[in-house]
C-alpha cells in the first residue's frame, strides 16, 4: 500500500480481527469464573409435607417445611488451595438448614464444595465434606459450566454421596428466558443420618448401630438452567425419605421420615432470575458480542483499506485544456 491512510486501515484491520478469537478463546476462560467471595442465599419450601414426630416416631402433616440453603465463599482456604492447585479454586461452605412448620430445626448438613473457578469441574483437597464426612466429589453440584451444553451431566448428590447422570429434557422458556431443563432421579438408596437431628440426647451417628434402624432417601431432581452461565434459574425436588427396620419404630417396616415437593420461594426465584440476567450480558460480552463485532469491524475496515489503496491506484483522467492559436499581430499603420 503506497497511502499512509490504507496502511493505518489495514492495521486497525488485522487488529480487530485477531482481537475477535482472543477474547473468546484466550480472555473469556480467564475472566469469566466465579468470585472466590460470592455469598448466596436460597429458601425453599414444602407445602404440605410430611414429618416424623421423633417423640412419637408417627409421621404427620405439617402445613410447611422450609429448607434455607446458604453458600458462602471462603477466601482463605481457596487461596491456600491455589497455591499448590496451579488454577483458580473457590470453596463454598454450604449449610441445609431444615426447619419443622414452628422454626424449630429438623436437621442441619454442612458441606465444603471445592471447584474450579471456570470450568466448575471438583477439585480434591483437604477439607472437602459433607455434614464432617470426608468425600471426593465427581461431578457437577450446585451449578453448571459457563456454556453449558444440550447433554447430560454428572451430578453429584450430597445425601447419597454419589454421583450420578442429570438428564438433560429439552429447551424452555422461564421467566422470558431460554433455559435449559434438566432432570435426575435417586433411587431408593440407604444413606446416614444427619449428624445433628433433633433428637435429644441421642448420637445419630450411632443411632442405627444401637437400633437397627437405617435411613432411605430417594428423590426426583428438576433444573432450570440459563445455558450462558450455567446458573440454575429454579430448582424443585420431589424428596422422600423414611426409617426403615430395627427397634426404633415398635416392630414397623418403615415410617415416612420426611415427604414434600420442594419448591423455591417465589420471591427468591424473582431475585436469582435477575442476578442471573446480569451476569450473562457480561458473559455474552465476551463469547458472543464483542467476539462477532470485532471480526464484523476488522473485516469492514480490510474492505475500506482496499477500496483507498484501488482508489490511490486509479490513474488520473486526461486533461480537457486545448491551445488556443495565438491572437494575429495588430497592424501598424
Amino acid at each position: 500500500m503506497r497511502s499512509k491512510a490504507g496502511l493505518v486501515l489495514l492495521a486497525l484491520a488485522v487488529f480487530f480481527t485477531a482481537l475477535s478469537p482472543l477474547l473468546r478463546w484466550y480472555a473469556f476462560p480467564r475472566l469469566a469464573k466465579i468470585p472466590p467471595s460470592q455469598y448466596q442465599e436460597v429458601v425453599l419450601e414444602a407445602k404440605p409435607a410430611t414429618l416424623v414426630d421423633y417423640g412419637t416416631m408417627q409421621p404427620k402433616k405439617v402445613e410447611k417445611l422450609t429448607i434455607v440453603q446458604t453458600l458462602k465463599g471462603n477466601v482463605e482456604e481457596s487461596e491456600k488451595i491455589e497455591a499448590t492447585a496451579d488454577r483458580d479454586v473457590v470453596v463454598w461452605d454450604a449449610l441445609t438448614f431444615v426447619a419443622g412448620p414452628d422454626g424449630k430445626m429438623v436437621s442441619t448438613i454442612p458441606e465444603r464444595y471445592i471447584f474450579d473457578a471456570h470450568s466448575q469441574d471438583p477439585v480434591h483437597a483437604t477439607g472437602e465434606m459433607v455434614d464432617g464426612d470426608a468425600v471426593q466429589r465427581r461431578g457437577i453440584e450446585f451449578k453448571w459450566p459457563f456454556l453449558t451444553e444440550k447433554r447430560d451431566y454428572e451430578y453429584y448428590d450430597a445425601r447419597a454421596r454419589s454421583t450420578a447422570p442429570i438428564h438433560y429434557r429439552g429447551t424452555r422458556e422461564f421467566r422470558g428466558m431460554e433455559v435449559y431443563y434438566f432432570e435426575q432421579t435417586v433411587p431408593w438408596t440407604k444413606v446416614p443420618y444427619p449428624k445433628k437431628m433433633p433428637m435429644p440426647g441421642i448420637d445419630s451417628t450411632k443411632l442405627e448401630k444401637q437400633t437397627g434402624t437405617s435411613m432411605w432417601y430417594t428423590t426426583k431432581r428438576m433444573f432450570w438452567v440459563d445455558p450462558v452461565t450455567g446458573a440454575p434459574v429454579n430448582g424443585e425436588e420431589i424428596h422422600q425419605e423414611e426409617m426403615r427396620g430395627g427397634s426404633l419404630l415398635g416392630g414397623r417396616d418403615k415410617v415416612t421420615a420426611f415427604a414434600g415437593h420442594v419448591k423455591m420461594r417465589p420471591d427468591y426465584v424473582d431475585s436469582t432470575v435477575a442476578l442471573v440476567k446480569s451476569n450473562r450480558t457480561l458473559v455474552l460480552l465476551l463469547t458472543s458480542y464483542l467476539p462477532w463485532g470485532f471480526l464484523a469491524l476488522g473485516l469492514a475496515l480490510l474492505g475500506l483499506a482496499l477500496w483507498w489503496e484501488a482508489r490511490g491506484r486509479r490513474p488520473a483522467p486526461p486533461s480537457t485544456d486545448r491551445h488556443l492559436p495565438s491572437p494575429a499581430p495588430t497592424p501598424t499603420a
